[in-house]
């Protein structure tokens, strides 16, 4: 069958190097590093101090009071970051047809925080149970896409993704296919997390996760480093808005670029550790190759996983030589972790908004924080150490993985 043709009309973003698209972009390219102590509560007590926390937001700016103390801070991101999207897209809500505008978003915990506070407060308490009533619609993560569909009345096919770190990208690939198979005219896809907590901060820690580098936050989060000791929290939201590439251009929309193919697999290997071989990140990456019918020849960045941990890193880059060979040599390849923390679910929205705007500029983001070469690690790779590149670039690749052995592959194109 012939599928329809998927395009890129919307970005929001909610980082901890910017609340919206532009100042996120600008900062990527600068090489800003988000990372600072944490200011959510008193991490004194703590192995890691410190995180990328989103900055300077007023929440009661987009929510009104009432609504947003009935949701955990993950929903106020995503909506905060859709109406970005949704404005960018130009979206005339008066005029679409509704029913077939879906909400498919991704989140690796959801409402995290208000778990926590509920049992914390329970904790205290004599055993009566005295449980807010909001307290499972702030929790569960489908609140998010929920939330969003009532905001603006969109009754096409809406539910959540949860994959841990790849939670964003598979929503990506969901929404793509039902639109490229006619079932929906667009979607809000995205990914938001509210991570940084005592419960998210503690049990990263605990399972050795989490770089411990607190005389120095903004240099912690250094992937490929031969330094490197974990991966620094982040938190935030990316909404993209996809449309079928026929109903864009009748409502005149900007299109950003394409999305052209999406491929997944599993580890099956362990619950935290990738394989050794990095054997389901190539697999993910050569089903998002064989998808969108390209060779490996044709890309020409890749934003990876990248999270800045001792064994994930060059398992990833052992996938991406076993798949490109000699044009991994060629390709430019980046984490943009290094300046934006891991946001866990949300990562994959952020990155590929990073994706998008990197193939409108023509630009590629830099890993930043890299002191030390791994002997792991074969120079050869063009890891966009430090500074931003200018190079053309017409295919790009974003990779995301999770606990539990999951991964997924998107990949953009300019628009042909």
């Amino acid at each position: 069958m012939t599928f329809k043709r998927v395009v890129v009309t919307g970005l929001g973003a909610l980082t901890p190097i910017g609340n919206d698209v532009t100042t996120y972009w600008n900062n990527l390219a600068a090489g800003v590093s988000g990372a600072g102590p944490i200011t959510k509560f008193d991490a004194s007590k703590f192995r890691t101090q410190f995180a990328c926390e989103v900055k300077g937001l007023d929440v009661s700016q987009y929510i009104p009071r009432q609504e947003a103390r009935k949701m955990d801070a993950f929903t106020h991101y995503a909506l905060i970051a859709t109406d970005e999207a949704v404005r960018d897209a130009g979206l005339n809500l008066d005029t679409l047809d509704k029913n077939k505008i879906g909400v498919i978003w991704g989140s690796g915990i959801g409402g995290l925080k208000s778990f926590e506070d509920e049992m914390i407060d329970y904790a205290k308490g004599d055993g009566t149970p005295r449980i807010n009533p909001f307290f499972i619609v702030r929790m569960i993560a489908d609140s998010a896409s929920g939330q969003i569909s009532m905001r603006y009345g969109f009754r096409g096919t809406n539910y959540v993704t949860v994959s841990a770190c790849a939670s964003t990208n598979n929503a990506i690939i969901d929404a793509f296919n039902y639109i490229r198979l006619g079932r929906l005219n667009m979607c809000v896809v995205g990914g938001s997390e509210a991570a940084v907590t005592k419960a998210g901060i503690g049990g990263f820690n605990a399972n050795r996760a989490l770089s411990e580098r607190n005389d120095s936050p903004q240099t912690a989060s250094r992937p490929y480093d031969k330094d490197r000791d974990g991966f620094v929290m982040g938190e935030g939201a990316g909404s993209i808005i996809l449309e079928e590439y026929e109903h864009a251009q009748a409502r005149g929309a900007k299109i950003y670029g394409e999305l052209i193919g999406g491929g997944m697999s599993s580890d099956a290997y362990h619950i935290t550790a990738p394989h050794p071989e990095g054997l389901g990140a190539f697999l993910a990456m050569q089903d998002a190759l064989n998808d969108a019918g390209i060779a490996p020849e044709e890309i020409d960045y890749i934003n990876t996983h990248g999270t800045s941990t001792p064994i994930g890193d060059p398992q990833e880059l052992k996938a991406i030589h076993q798949l490109f060979g000699e044009h991994s040599f060629k390709l430019n390849i980046s984490s943009t972790k290094s300046m934006t923390g891991h946001l866990l679910g949300a990562a994959g929205a952020v990155e590929a908004i990073a994706c998008i705007k990197a193939l409108e500029h023509q630009i590629v983001p830099p890993t930043i924080n890299h002191f030390t070469n791994d002997d792991e690690i074969d120079p050869r790779f063009n890891l966009t150490f430090n500074v931003a590149q200018a190079r053309p670039m017409t295919t790009v690749m974003s990779n995301a993985f999770g606990f539990g052995g999951h991964n997924a592959i998107v990949i953009f194109r300019k628009l042909s």
